[in-house]
């Protein structure tokens, strides 16, 4: 099991060269996100996606473990405060309610989820049917076996694969929640 980034190392998750090498717009694009969308994105972290996802999307609701993190996360995000929501807590036990967000973006953070089943099922709950599931995850931290389990576990809670791929450093699936389940 890998361990949670703390916070203190965040700015490994914000630097110059990650925004070099990361097309956050692309990111945005793949996952479906649009200016009527509402994001749940797992694992915020300081605010890498956060700031972009807000910048696009309707509303954010942005979920971190971390009290270290989310005081990052809120320097980082202050002018488009009225956009997104903070919400300090662990995925697998957040009841956030059926069908509230239209798209869930978990990433390069599921690996570090410990309670992966209940995480699988707080999200499954929150994405509404029709809805967009988009995964990313480390190559380097997450196997393609790795990564299929955690598509399988999505599927079986009624998510459909529409596209997935393996690049240089990112493996990558997004998934539609079926609209009769």
């Amino acid at each position: 099991m890998c361990a949670v980034c703390p916070s203190w190392l965040s700015f490994i998750l914000y630097n110059p060269l990650r925004k070099a090498f990361t097309d956050r717009a692309k990111i945005l694009e793949e996952s479906g996100i649009t200016p009527d969308s509402i994001v749940l994105e797992i694992g915020a972290g300081n605010g890498f996606l956060t700031e972009v996802l807000a910048g696009r999307a309707q509303k954010v609701i942005a979920v971190e473990l971390q009290d270290g993190m989310v005081r990052k996360l809120e320097k980082r995000i202050e002018r488009l405060r009225d956009r997104v929501e903070i919400v300090r807590a662990d995925i697998a036990a957040l009841a956030l309610g059926d069908g509230i967000a239209d798209v869930c973006l978990l990433y390069y953070s599921f690996h570090e989820v410990s309670n992966k089943e209940g995480a699988v099922t707080q999200i499954s709950r929150a994405v509404r049917k029709g809805g967009i599931l988009s995964i990313y995850e480390p190559a380097i931290e997450v196997t393609k076996r790795a990564m299929e389990k955690t598509v399988a576990a999505f599927e079986q809670k009624g998510f459909l694969r529409e596209v997935s791929s393996d690049r240089t450093f990112t493996r990558f699936a997004r998934l539609r929640k079926k609209a009769d389940t």
